[in-house]
């Protein structure tokens, strides 16, 4: 059984996009439906579906932004009502796009096409994630913010971005480890994490857990044990980070 992610801010078009699977594709079965791109990230983390059918313009992450997260380790679907001239560029395949509206014949065809891909070896990643890189210098986004605001006590702190060693998900908050005059700290943001990941800039930061998003200046090595499990050292921290298995490939040593 196949396993899709659909994404769309919009309930109407997400549930269209979801009565038209159930049509052309029978036998997968939809195992996360997400509102935003921040949402479609932590149901795919949860899930790993095998397809994510991703509405490119959703507040916060964007299409795109998840698409470059999940970093060619499944197929990806744009579904847009914008007919952005950049998709017509795609190479079907790894990436491929629908236009709202949905057409029932186009969504037959990708449906083919991603039963195929399925069955052959995972795509060159760097490929796709070239692709999605240009895609994403088209994209029209503000400024990534200097400071956070964080509670501790009665206070509310404003902590710079680049003092930041790692974030955790505290339940519907994020625990942030920072540095303050060579001092380890910690603040209490009133934002879950996976909204959180929205405001950072992955240049800076590397999510290693669900839970866990760290400053990629701070790691000081990955260390693997036996059992398959591997732990990030921290240059700015005494704490060690559990790196989950889908994000154990992002340090591999040259």
């Amino acid at each position: 059984m196949t396993r899709l992610l659909i994404a769309d801010d919009e309930p109407a078009p997400r549930e269209q996009l979801a009565d038209a699977l159930a049509l052309a594709w029978p036998e997968a079965r939809i195992v996360a439906s997400a509102e935003h791109g921040a949402d479609a990230w932590d149901q795919w983390l949860a899930h790993e579906p095998d397809v994510c059918f991703l509405d490119i313009r959703m507040p916060g992450l964007s299409g795109i932004d998840v698409a470059r997260r999940i970093a060619g380790r499944c197929p990806v679907v744009f579904v847009t009502a914008h007919g952005d001239h950049a998709l017509q560029a795609f190479d079907a395949g790894a990436v491929d796009y629908l236009v709202k509206p949905l057409d029932v014949d186009r969504l037959a065809q990708t449906v083919a096409r991603l039963k195929q891909t399925l069955q052959r070896p995972a795509p060159d990643a760097g490929a796709v994630q070239q692709l999605l890189a240009q895609l994403a210098g088209q994209q029209r986004r503000p400024a990534w913010p200097d400071t956070l605001q964080a509670g501790v006590g009665k206070e509310v702190r404003l902590i710079r971005v680049e003092d930041v060693i790692y974030c955790e998900s505290d339940s519907r908050y994020t625990r942030v480890v920072y540095s303050d005059a060579g001092k380890q700290c910690e603040a209490l943001l009133r934002t879950a994490l996976k909204d959180l990941l929205a405001q950072l800039d992955p240049a800076r930061f590397q999510q290693v857990h669900r839970s866990v998003v760290v400053a990629s200046a701070q790691i000081a090595s990955a260390l693997r044990d036996d059992e398959g499990g591997m732990l990030l050292r921290l240059r700015g921290s005494p704490d060690t980070l559990t790196v989950s298995r889908p994000f154990q490939g992002l340090f591999k040593g040259q």
